[in-house]
């Protein structure tokens, strides 16, 4: 008989680690609600025609497709399938796929819905989405994003506010932070001032590589694009640049100087830069020409957050994307964005032991279990407790006493009460610590308002 198993890059959560999880996610969602955000949900699956040609060609390899439902090889025909043209075939047996973010079923869902939405439109999404990536450490093929979209508004005050939900996100989980910016526009005139203005896309993909490769890779990479070798000798200084934010601007505005679309970007980055300054973050933000994003749409600013104290990839990421709705038939609606990576920021918090001890939010109080007449007394006290905002249960039969303790021990259930028939009689019912083995009487009615209920359930 074969042992269960799941596909590779997915993970099975236990109860311990879905509470940890919906700390995450209250968090980050407490967050985006106080900035304004609403949130909304999309199918887990679109149509293949919403999501291809959005993530560029290597993102293309990297969506998980649906067979058609029924007989998908009706449809082709058998010097098709001898022919074994992988785009040609998906084309006639998959009609759907799995999203691979969320922020282009937005874009679906903003197109779809503009006559209901008010403008600028303020989302937020936390939802899982798939990529057939090979699965490595801090890289999953089945993840959840929690994403913050403004659409409707090309003010680079939205810039500012995904800086500071960012800044806020991470000071509440007590992980310090490197936010790191840049500007597709720098980037572009960039590309136009080594005379490769159409190899925008081969060389951004490059360069977003170098933290994972290094300089000699990336460089290789460029070459073998068709990037002449002149081009990445002058391309060296700017991806080695280094100083503070200000001194690497200076010096961009010397090299782009007469690249209108640079010089845009750069007056950009100092908008921001100026108005953050007027309310300082406690992350470090830092100006990285290296910084591309690699996914074609962003036109704008575009950000990355890094954890200082654990080695993991990027933990958030996004930008500003100027036309993606333009593909579903909506023209110049400006948009920015971020994605916070659940999955990576639960590893950091569990390396770094970040999680506050309330955050699993477990059973506070095991009534035993000692026959019917007992359980008869325990379920009003019970249904009181519950109704009082007491996280309480009752063993659901009367097991030998040690087994019941055990229950409470495993369940980490801080406390015990014991209702016999004698404590019945009595109305004292003896309350356990689990924590401390300390025992004492309680009368029923002074359980309700004791003070270990209330601490326990702040």
């Amino acid at each position: 008989m074969q042992k269960p198993s799941i596909p590779k890059g997915t993970r099975d959560f236990s109860p311990e680690e879905m509470a940890k999880r919906n700390y995450i996610f209250d968090t980050i969602r407490s967050v985006f609600r106080l900035y304004g955000f609403k949130q909304i949900e999309t199918p887990a699956m679109e149509n293949l025609s919403t999501l291809m040609g959005k993530y560029g060609e290597e993102g293309d390899k990297l969506l998980f497709k649906i067979l058609n439902s029924g007989d998908f090889l009706s449809e082709v025909s058998d010097e098709e399938l001898m022919n074994r043209n992988p785009v040609k075939l998906t084309n006639k047996i998959c009609e759907k796929g799995l999203r691979y973010d969320l922020t282009v079923p937005f874009a679906r869902f903003v197109v779809m819905h503009r006559n209901e939405i008010t403008f600028p439109f303020k989302r937020f999404q936390i939802q899982p989405v798939w990529r057939a990536d090979r699965p490595q450490k801090g890289r999953y093929r089945e993840f959840y994003q929690c994403d913050a979209d403004m659409i409707g508004s090309d003010s680079l005050l939205n810039e500012i506010e995904l800086i500071q939900i960012m800044d806020e996100v991470y000071r509440r989980f007590g992980i310090r932070v490197c936010i790191k910016i840049n500007n597709r526009k720098i980037l572009s005139g960039i590309a136009e001032m080594i005379g490769e203005a159409e190899k925008i896309t081969d060389i951004t993909v490059a360069i977003d590589k170098l933290d994972k490769i290094g300089l000699e890779k990336v460089n290789e990479e460029l070459a073998s694009k068709g990037i002449s070798e002149t081009a990445i000798a002058k391309l060296q200084p700017i991806i080695l640049l280094s100083g503070s934010n200000r001194e690497k601007l200076a010096v961009l505005k010397n090299v782009l100087k007469n690249s209108e679309t640079g010089m845009k970007g750069i007056l950009e980055i100092e908008t921001i830069l100026d108005k953050n300054d007027l309310i300082p973050i406690d992350s470090i933000l830092e100006l990285d020409l290296t910084l591309a994003r690699g996914l074609n749409y962003y036109t704008g600013a575009i950000f990355e957050v890094k954890a200082l104290d654990v080695e993991i990839g990027s933990i958030t990421g996004g930008g500003r994307y100027d036309n993606l709705t333009g593909v579903f038939g909506l023209p110049d609606v400006s948009g920015i964005g971020i994605s916070f990576g659940a999955d990576r920021i639960f590893d950091v918090l569990n390396q770094l032991d970040l999680y506050p001890e309330d955050s699993t939010q477990q059973t506070q109080v095991l009534f035993i279990n000692f026959g019917e007449k007992e359980e008869n007394f325990i379920l009003p006290v019970l249904n009181r407790l519950r109704n009082a905002g007491v996280r309480a249960e009752i063993y659901p039969e009367a097991a030998k006493l040690k087994k019941q303790m055990g229950y409470a021990d495993n369940n980490k259930i801080p406390f015990v009460v014991l209702a016999g028939e004698s404590e019945i009689e009595t109305g004292e019912l003896t309350l356990k610590n689990m924590l401390t083995g300390e025992q004492q009487s309680v009368k029923v009615e002074d359980l309700y308002s004791m003070e270990w209920l209330s601490t326990q359930n702040e």
